[in-house]
């Protein structure tokens, strides 16, 4: 086999480590991706800002696109198949990075996740990778929740429910993939209809696509007396960030809910494993992760306190909202779509807490430990 000239976006980790035996490795700037970079390239490696289809690879000898991502809506996946270019995507490497910012906007927001350990309940919207993931993670903590994916057979759903019934959960937190096919569009899915239904104590979550909620509606909704709590990881227009409202959510982060180190890491093997099945090639051995250090446990926590220190252990939300207000507010619209991209450029190393080791100091801290994800350990 000769080597392959392989084109990744910078944004991409390990992809040296993932791809190397396989050729020459460049990376670029996803964003604004043009055609005339790829006239020497085998292999393009892509995230969620780059389009691809007939424009970006026509006439050109790319012949394997992957996306280290599990949404494909930036993909034209009818024109690579007639075209027979290979492509792969990660569906699943970031769904529990996702959750883990899911579950630390719950324990961030007012007094949500007293509600839910009391009784309440979370509406999931998409039942994915993400969302069934989500699911899960409730259920080993106690808390019910109802499932709405009518873009999946409905025998697959644990608990499924109408859209109704979930808008009436104490938090609703969506998670569809992004489509505009009829007859269950996803683009624009929440409009002013459903939207009032919304309760002040309830809390709206948004991680999947910015598309999904419309700015100017939701805008208008958040701008009421009796608005809920709303926490947004991703935006309609992508770099641009309307600053009013960022200044109604309680939390506005640069779409980096899956963002974690362990969720890219992931990705990129996916798609090196993918490539290496097309060609027909043993996998090439990765080098070991990063060590990850033991966490010691308050004596004190339990409860409720316990579940909320837990969410924080790893992620700091407050951290990305604050960098997110500091880099777009107050500034030109050119600028506030230029940080937009520098903040997910220069995202800090972020670890999840499913994998880490915990130590307890008792062993009524266990049962959320473990149900978290996290290895208990002497």
């Amino acid at each position: 086999m000769s080597a392959l000239r392989i084109l990744a976006d910078r944004n991409i980790p390990a992809v040296q480590d993932c791809f190397g035996h396989l050729g020459t490795v460049r990376t670029v700037e996803g964003r604004g991706l043009q055609a005339a970079q790829l006239a020497e390239v085998d292999v393009l490696l892509v995230r969620s800002v780059s389009r691809v289809d007939a424009e970006l690879l026509a006439g050109t000898p790319v012949r394997f696109v992957g996306t280290a991502t599990a949404g494909v809506d930036h993909i034209d996946l009818p024109w690579l198949q007639r075209s027979g270019i290979g492509f792969a995507a990660a569906p699943g490497a970031n769904a529990n990075s996702v959750v883990e910012y899911v579950l630390a906007a719950i324990a961030a927001v007012d007094n949500c996740l007293e509600r839910l350990l009391a009784g309440g309940r979370v509406g999931i919207v998409g039942c994915g990778h993400v969302g069934s993931l989500l699911a899960l993670r409730l259920r080993a903590l106690g808390i019910a929740s109802l499932h709405c994916d009518p873009w999946l057979d409905q025998s697959a759903l644990a608990v499924p429910a109408s859209l109704d019934e979930v808008l009436a959960c104490d938090v609703l937190s969506l998670h569809p993939s992004l489509t505009t096919a009829e007859p269950w569009p996803s683009h624009h899915l929440l409009g002013p209809e459903a939207l009032a239904t919304l309760r002040r104590e309830q809390l709206l979550i948004n991680a999947s696509r910015g598309p999904v909620l419309a700015n100017d509606v939701l805008l208008a909704r958040l701008q009421q007396a009796n608005a809920p709590h709303c926490v947004l990881d991703v935006w309609e227009f992508e770099p641009q960030v309307p600053p009013p409202l960022l200044e109604r959510v309680q939390f506005g982060t640069p779409h980096i809910a899956g963002y974690s180190h362990d969720a890219k890491l992931a990705a990129t093997r996916m798609l090196a494993q993918a490539l290496e099945d097309q060609l027909g090639l043993e996998s090439a051995p990765v080098g070991p992760g990063m060590a990850v250090p033991v966490f010691d446990l308050p004596p004190e926590l339990a409860g409720v306190e316990l579940l909320r220190h837990l969410c924080g252990l790893r992620y700091d939300l407050a951290a990305d909202d604050r960098r997110l207000r500091e880099a777009v507010l107050g500034v030109a619209e050119a600028e506030a779509r230029a940080a937009f991209d520098r903040l997910r450029r220069e995202y800090p190393l972020r670890r999840e807490l499913a994998g880490s080791r915990v130590r307890v100091t008792n062993r009524e801290q266990e049962p959320l430990v473990r149900a978290l994800g996290a290895v208990v350990v002497d």
